[in-house]
């Protein structure tokens, strides 16, 4: 690490509760929860009320008990790796490598304070959002939140961005390094569990406003809003990992998770489908999250846990959960490829 380099690098994820003690997961709720990106269709007003008034009490003690699931005797699972990785990128790079939360800790703030400290000649951060794929409630807010804190602070150094990777051969072939050993055992299917988002995010994300979920085959057909369509992405992450990995198309699909509230998201749904399967003739099921580069609630409490039990109990016999890219040695070349 070369503190006298003219640029720096910064992992950006999402974030978790510093404790899963009640009190710290709402403190982590009310901050994810109020954000105009994530819960985006009411006043501020009628947000605050709906969070902190109905939303965040209900949800926080079931949200502590799912988080004490899976707390490490480090921490938090996301900070954990997020550190892990910051510290396997920087063995590749003499840039030096911070990390950053959009919510809770440590904050942009932070990393860019301690980066504007310790670096004299610095010119140049490099953001790197730990989301492949384009959505208002994850990579927007989170690029968005960061220039932001960038122009606010008026911090001397440029701020450059990594845009979304969903489709790029590095991230796709590290992605496939990471599953290739689970494919040597015998599987009937393999889903492909994305985050779920509203579907009208996916309308508010259109610049043309009139081709996501508009027209037929809207994520097939070539449109300008693709560059920034979570779905589309998804499903071009999907295929290209298929592709490269020799998967039959009869041997692999996707349905997205973690819905909340009443309005529609993106179909199908994950819990849904994993009640179907086995009715199906699917009994051995493989199943991932590439959504997330880091493991963290939604995968190791919502799909490891939940989800083998309710596959399980509808008849299912084996379940499997791949990991996320984590540390894999080839995400951490990727991603010093791209900073260096």
């Amino acid at each position: 690490m070369n503190l006298h380099a003219e640029k720096a690098v910064v992992l950006m994820n999402l974030g978790s509760p510093d404790t899963p003690s009640t009190k710290d997961v709402r403190r982590y709720l009310n901050e994810f929860l109020m954000d105009n990106r994530v819960i985006d269709k009411y006043s501020y007003l009628f947000r605050l009320l709906l969070v902190k008034g109905i939303i965040v009490p209900l949800r926080a003690p079931k949200s502590a008990h799912a988080y004490q699931s899976i707390w490490t005797k480090d921490g938090s699972p996301l900070i954990v790796i997020t550190k892990q990785l910051q510290e396997a990128v920087q063995a590749h790079t003499e840039y030096p490598v911070e990390i950053a939360m959009r919510y809770a800790n440590p904050s942009p703030k932070a990393a860019f304070d301690k980066l504007a400290a310790t670096m004299p000649h610095l010119k140049e951060v490099i953001l790197v959002p730990m989301y492949p794929h384009y959505a208002m409630s994850s990579f927007e807010t989170g690029v968005v939140y960061a220039q932001e804190v960038h122009v606010q602070e008026n911090y001397p150094f440029k701020l450059s961005i990594i845009e979304p990777y969903y489709n790029k051969k590095e991230y796709i072939h590290a992605m496939s390094a990471n599953i290739a050993p689970h494919l040597q055992q015998e599987y009937d299917h393999i889903l492909f569990s994305f985050h779920g988002i509203p579907e009208r995010h996916l309308k508010v994300s259109d610049p043309t406003k009139k081709h996501c979920l508009t027209c037929e085959n809207c994520c097939e057909t070539p449109s300008e809003a693709h560059a920034t369509c979570y779905r589309h992405q998804c499903l071009e992450t999907m295929r290209l990992v298929a592709e490269e990995l020799n998967i039959p198309k009869e041997k692999y699909s996707y349905a997205f998770q973690s819905r909340l509230g009443r309005e529609p998201w993106l179909k199908p749904y994950t819990d849904i489908r994993l009640k179907e399967m086995p009715k199906e003739g699917i009994k051995k099921l493989l199943i991932l999250c590439p959504a997330f580069v880091s493991d963290c609630l939604e995968t190791l409490e919502e799909i490891q846990m939940e989800g083998e039990e309710i596959f399980k109990e509808a008849g299912g016999e084996r379940y499997e959960m791949i990991p996320c890219m984590n540390v894999h040695p080839e995400w951490v070349k990727t991603l010093a490829s791209w900073v260096n």
